[in-house]
This record gives structure tokens, sequence and C-alpha cells, in this order.
């Protein structure tokens, strides 16, 4: 909000709009199948790669798309390890992920997008979500899920927008190492829960402990609790004076490890559901046809004309020391055209006129480096032709 304040009332009002859900009794995690619509989000995938082992596999990203969708529709195995004492408030959010079949512009994509770039880590200031800065511009965030995977720094693995935040801002960054099940991951992150993570806070969900002491991540069926829980927590732990069942540390937003993530209760439900509603902040999604629309044919392209590179200009000895000489026997129609040479910067250091089929020019005062003699205008129309040669 400091970075954007024209944008600070619109992210106010989308926390607004999913706090109202609070006291909904609707989507309860007991609801038939079918009662309850199951929202589908198409993913579009950035992989920002500098070494070969960041540029991870497709087989990788199929394998985080799998985990997402059995944690939001409560299918994943390790469910059964929830306490029984939290057990009633787990929840099937009905929300399903796919890989985007149709890109923004109609046409049909992997939904994988892959770019080499200079950039070693990137930090939290979205570098990662635009081409011009080493990362790759956002697709429409109206219709994608956009996930940018890339070195992130300062141990970090993995942040989210503000929901409300701005639209070409608008997705997840996560590392290559805690994306997916398999390929490139590394415990105790290799389970694909950070992605589960980050997309509850895509979708308006605070950290459990309300991100401040004891504070309030503003859903009712989870209890308070001190601050974060790390690592994998055993029995009932109390804080803040949560006396009953103590806290939640099973619950995707805390920050425990991917082993120990296994549920979203069902006030977390209503509060994800809620920003699909007319009006919130998610509900262009349900329009997408990123994942159900039929591709359109791309155009085809006719094929750019070239001319032959005709080499004009025979220069030796090359590499040289002391002199150079401009052969153009074979092209007399170039007496009488002026020439330079050109240093590596773009500067002309030495103008001359080619008066002979064979010109010598002395080349003693140059400083060693790559150089280029360089060809003006001249009455067979060629405005500019130029070869390398190498000063010793």
């Amino acid at each position: 909000m400091k970075r954007f304040p024209a944008i600070q009332e619109h992210i106010e009002a989308s926390n607004a709009l999913l706090s109202n859900s609070r006291s909904t009794a609707i989507m309860g995690a007991g609801a038939p199948a079918g009662v309850v619509p199951v929202i589908t989000i198409p993913i579009v995938v950035h992989i920002l790669y500098k070494e070969s082992h960041q540029n991870i596999s497709d087989e990788q990203v199929l394998s985080q798309i799998e985990v997402l969708n059995k944690a939001f529709q409560f299918q994943l195995a390790d469910t059964a390890r929830i306490p029984a004492h939290f057990r009633n408030l787990a929840a099937n959010c009905r929300i399903q992920f796919c890989l985007a079949k149709v890109d923004p512009n109609g046409y049909a994509t992997s939904g994988i997008v892959r770019k080499s770039t200079w950039v070693t880590l990137y930090g939290m200031d979205d570098r990662i979500k635009f081409s011009n800065q080493g990362g790759d511009d956002a697709w429409d965030s109206r219709y994608y899920l956009n996930i940018w995977i890339g070195s992130l720094a300062g141990g970090i693995m993995g942040y989210a927008s503000p929901i409300g935040g701005p639209a070409d801002r608008d997705g997840i960054a996560i590392v290559p190492s805690a994306f997916g099940t398999k390929g490139n991951v590394v415990f105790p992150y290799n389970q694909g829960k950070t992605a589960v993570h980050e997309i509850g806070h895509w979708l308006g969900l605070r950290h459990i402990w309300g991100d401040t002491y004891c504070g309030d991540d503003l859903v009712d069926d989870t209890p308070t609790q001190r601050s974060a829980n790390r690592g994998c927590p055993s029995g009932i732990k109390f804080s803040c004076g949560n006396t009953g069942n103590g806290d939640m540390y099973m619950n995707y937003m805390d920050l425990t490890n991917d082993d120990c993530m296994l549920m979203f209760t069902v006030g977390q439900m209503n509060r994800m559901r809620a920003a699909f509603a007319e009006g919130g902040p998610r509900h262009a999604m349900l329009s997408s046809q990123g994942c159900s629309g039929t591709p359109k044919p791309k155009p085809i392209e006719a094929p750019v004309a070239t001319e032959p590179v005709v080499k004009l200009l025979n220069l030796y000895p090359n590499p040289t020391q002391s002199q150079l000489v401009i052969d153009i026997t074979q092209h007399a129609e170039l007496l009488g055209s002026e020439a330079q040479v050109v240093n590596h910067m773009g500067q002309p250091v030495k103008t001359f006129r080619l008066s002979q089929h064979k010109t010598t020019i002395d080349i003693r005062h140059l400083a060693g480096g790559i150089y280029v003699i360089r060809l003006h205008n001249n009455s067979e129309g060629i405005k500019q032709y130029q070869e390398k040669f190498l000063k010793l």
C-alpha cells in the first residue's frame, strides 16, 4: 500500500468484501457434491532460469497442479493425520486448477512459459514479473493465475501479491526447489504445499496468526495463536489463551514443513470463495476461457525474403600488426568509394578512399582490438557495408 497508494482503497475494499463472508454459513464442508459449484482457475507458469537446473521440467509443473487440485478438494492422503478435534472444521474448498490451454490472444498454449534470464536472484520487489527487468510479463490476471518460478533472495520460498493489488503484479512467485513433488524439489518443502499456502494468500487469506502477535486472521473458526509455527510440531500446543484445542499448526496458512500442512477450515473456504462473488476481486476468473476455450489457429506468417549477403571487401593479413590490405578486385565498381576504420565504440579513427583495387593502409598507431572497415555511399547504391579485422 505504501508503494502503490493509489490502489490502497481497492485493496481495502477487496479485504472488506471478504471479511463480510465471516458470518456466512454457506458452502460448508458437509455440502453434497453438486450443491457447491467447483471453481476452475487457469494457471500460467512463468519459468525464469539462469542455470539449467532452474529450468524445471513439465513433469515437475504437472506434479504441482496435481497437489493443488487435491489440497483444495480435500483429497490428499495426509488429511488422515488431521487431529480429531479439528477434523470437523476441515473443508473441501471445491476449487480446481488447470494449466491454461488458451492464451490471452486465443491461441493454443501449454500453460508454461520458459525464459532465460540474466538475473541471479529476485527480491520481493516484483522484478520477476516484468520482461524488461529480467522476468516475464503477467498474462491478464483477471482470467489467469500467474505463477512465477525463479530464484528468490533471502531464503524466501515464495510470496503472493495482495488481493486487489496492481493487475500487472498479480500472482505468486515460488523458488524452483519448492514447486511440485518431482524433479528439482528439496526437503522439507518438497510436497507442493508452498504453492497451496501462497494461493491461499492470493485468494485473500492471512497467516493464521494474523501477521501480528496473537493477531486476527479474520476467519472465525481458526484459533488465535501467538505467531508462526515452524518445523513439525506435535501434540496440543497452547498460546494466546487458546486453551480449547490449541494452535491449528497443521493449517495451510501456518509456516510448518510441507509434511505437516494438512487443511483449510470452512471459514477459510468461505473467505476464499467470496473472492469470486459478483463484485469480488476474482469474479472475472469465472468467465475465463483459459481452460475451457477452443484455441483459434495461429496465422501463417509469410517467410521474410532476404537477399544473399555478398562479400565486397577482402581484408588481409587478418589479424595484423602494422598494415592492412583492402582488396576490391572482384568489385571494381567500388573504386573511389570512401571508407573508414571504426573502433569497437563505433567511433571513426581513420578515413580513406579506395583509389586502387588493392589499397594498403597503415594501422600501427591503433591500439590492439577489433575494428571494422566501413564502406559508405557509392555509385552502386550500397549505403553501408562493413568487414571486421583484428589489430594485434
